[in-house]
């Protein structure tokens, strides 16, 4: 007799009809086609997923090449022909360029280190915006040596039109302003020439002033409005206005606005010289001035007759390197006012200066 125990009731096994194999501890192995199109496949993935990252690096690098190029910070190569300076009034005096040679001669021997900066037109030319006197100088050098590869073309920051007439001329004006080579007789044209042009809303010089010199201090602009006194008045018939001294030109703007009918001696003064050169236009206008041996004397201002009471008395103002003077005449007193230490002065020097004063004065 034996015990036998029988297992619990539970679902009832089966099993497959073909040959069952044995579970392996190692994983199975592909074949060599297997192993080849899976190797293809993951390959092709990664190159696919390469270009994209190239082609996204390089949409972003043309982008910023595009808003480079509409901002005028990427350089070209542009023909001279196709570059116009008609937009714009320049700020330099016409007539000969007496600096253009050493322009031309350092441009020869170290390159151009500044580029010049055009506008791009519609019709696919160039409006000059700045670098005048560089783009004069490759022209001289193209007429000169005929060599169109070395000088044909010219180094530009083109950018995009968009820009109003008024930014145009304010960076026209501040670039010149930097390198600190333009004149007041230019500063003070341009101002004049500014207010004249239809395509500004500026009509008044001395507005104009205040517009376009921003970036200069309260006393430069004070001296381009006196200059401007100056060139309204006589500014055709100088022909080196440029080289007229701040100093000369403060005290001969006073002296115009003083003296009645002085402007047209002087322009007659002028038209009588043949063949003048900058010192002879000069002297006219230092003598005029009262500035060199022999000047005209001054003519002072009428003096009203002292009412009931009152006290007859003359004052007026004018500019100076140290300042705006401020003079007072009144019966036995005469008075200046300026922003300087005459103390410091030597005696005889500032004796012999008040001696020659009244001297003119009878």
């Amino acid at each position: 007799m034996f015990d036998i125990e029988m297992p619990e009731e539970g679902p009832p096994e089966t099993f497959p009809a073909g040959k069952v194999e044995a579970p392996s501890a190692e994983p199975r192995r592909r074949g060599p086609m297997a192993t080849a199109i899976g190797e293809t496949a993951e390959s092709s993935r990664e190159r696919a997923e390469v270009e994209a990252q190239i082609r996204a690096e390089n949409d972003a690098l043309a982008h910023e090449h595009v808003k480079l190029k509409r901002l005028g910070l990427v350089l070209e190569l542009v023909p001279l022909e196709a570059v116009e300076t008609s937009k714009l009034i320049r700020d330099r005096a016409a007539g000969p360029d007496m600096e253009l040679a050493g322009l031309k001669a350092s441009i020869t021997e170290l390159g151009l280190s500044n580029p010049i900066r055009l506008e791009a037109r519609p019709d696919g030319r160039f409006e000059l915006i700045q670098g005048f006197r560089r783009l004069a100088a490759y022209r001289a050098l193209l007429e000169e040596t005929g060599d169109a590869e070395a000088w044909g073309r010219i180094p530009a920051a083109v950018s995009q039109p968009g820009d109003d007439l008024d930014v145009l001329y304010r960076r026209m004006v501040d670039e010149n302003l930097v390198r600190k080579d333009i004149s007041f007789a230019e500063m003070a044209q341009l101002a004049l020439d500014y207010a004249a042009d239809p395509g500004t809303a500026i009509e008044d010089p001395d507005k104009a002033v205040a517009e376009l010199f921003k970036s200069a201090g309260y006393q430069k602009r004070s001296y381009v409005r006196s200059f401007i006194k100056l060139m309204e008045r006589i500014g055709p018939a100088l022909q080196f206005a440029p080289d007229v001294p701040r100093a000369l030109g403060l005290a001969l703007a006073q002296r115009l606005e003083e003296v009645d009918g002085l402007s047209g001696v002087i322009r007659r003064e002028l038209a009588e010289l043949d063949n003048r050169s900058v010192v002879d236009e000069l002297e006219v206008l230092r003598r005029h001035a009262g500035m060199s041996e022999g000047a005209p004397a001054p003519r002072a201002p009428a003096v009203k007759p002292a009412g009931a009471g009152g006290k007859a008395k003359t004052s007026f103002q004018f500019d100076r390197a140290e300042g705006r003077a401020k003079c007072t005449a009144a019966n036995g007193r005469l008075e200046v006012r300026l922003d300087r230490d005459f103390s410091t002065i030597d005696r005889r020097r500032l004796e012999e200066a008040v001696r020659r004063m009244l001297d003119q004065l009878e």
